[in-house]
């Protein structure tokens, strides 16, 4: 058996997670609140290759079989935040997320506070999806009622009315939320969010995604010239295991 073969071949398949996450990371590099998606290496064992077959099994030196395996994660560092001027557009100054409620009242998290009006007046995502304000309750602007005011701690003001504080919470480990469409993660079963007691939050502002596309471009070309070298590997192997079956008739 050619283990370098299969090594290669092991590499190529991990080199296409890769560069998936890579063309994930520049299509949706516009995407506001998006987080970056990540890829490590590491290496799983696939047994022992031994040098001297008539030797028994753990007696003589081996050589380890080694195979790529691929560690998918998420960046969540900041990114930057961007002026707009409106009203209802608000970015998160530190840890947290907003809290979202789905159609069929699931909830899910996202740094992107590009919010919108419904047509009657409930605060909602870009996707229509509900805002949630502390208390697990939507909140709605009332017909009239003068311009919008965010505090830092996300209450919201409409005059001097208070409609109720946007709900910001945080997980203790960020990296056992479930990326979902739209920039938004979904906290699995177990794992519950907290309050941030004291929130700080930026109205007429936007956080953008947090990919450089540079660095990601950058990437593609490294992920293309391993692809390359391995394919070559590959070729040049069974160009070898041809001219031993040639030469052995």
């Amino acid at each position: 058996m050619n283990i370098g073969l299969y090594q290669s071949a092991a590499s190529l398949s991990a080199l296409e997670r890769w560069q998936d996450s890579v063309a994930q990371n520049i299509t949706s590099s516009q995407t506001t609140g998006y987080r970056k998606r990540t890829v490590s290496f590491s290496t799983q064992s696939a047994g022992e290759l031994q040098i001297d077959p008539r030797a028994p099994i753990g007696r003589a030196a081996g050589m380890p079989t080694l195979f790529p395996k691929v560690n998918p994660g998420i960046n969540f560092i900041t990114g930057d935040t961007q002026p707009t001027r409106r009203e209802l557009d608000v970015a998160i100054q530190g840890d947290g997320f907003f809290q979202i409620q789905k159609p069929d009242g699931s909830k899910v998290y996202t740094r992107s506070g590009e919010f919108r009006l419904r047509s009657d007046r409930t605060i909602v995502t870009a996707n229509g999806d509900e805002v949630m304000g502390e208390g697990g309750s939507s909140i709605t602007l009332v017909a009239g009622g003068g311009s919008v005011a965010i505090n830092k701690d996300g209450t919201i003001f409409q005059g001097a009315t208070a409609l109720g504080r946007l709900s910001v919470q945080k997980f203790t480990d960020n990296s056992q939320l479930i990326p979902a469409p739209g920039g938004t993660f979904i906290a699995p079963n177990g794992v519950a969010p907290q309050s941030v007691e004291d929130p700080e939050l930026l109205q007429g502002y936007i956080e953008g995604s947090n990919v450089v596309p540079l660095r990601e471009m950058v990437d593609l070309v490294l992920i293309s010239r391993a692809y390359e070298a391995n394919q070559k590997i590959i070729t040049t192997a069974d160009q070898q295991m041809q001219k031993t079956i040639e030469a052995l008739g």
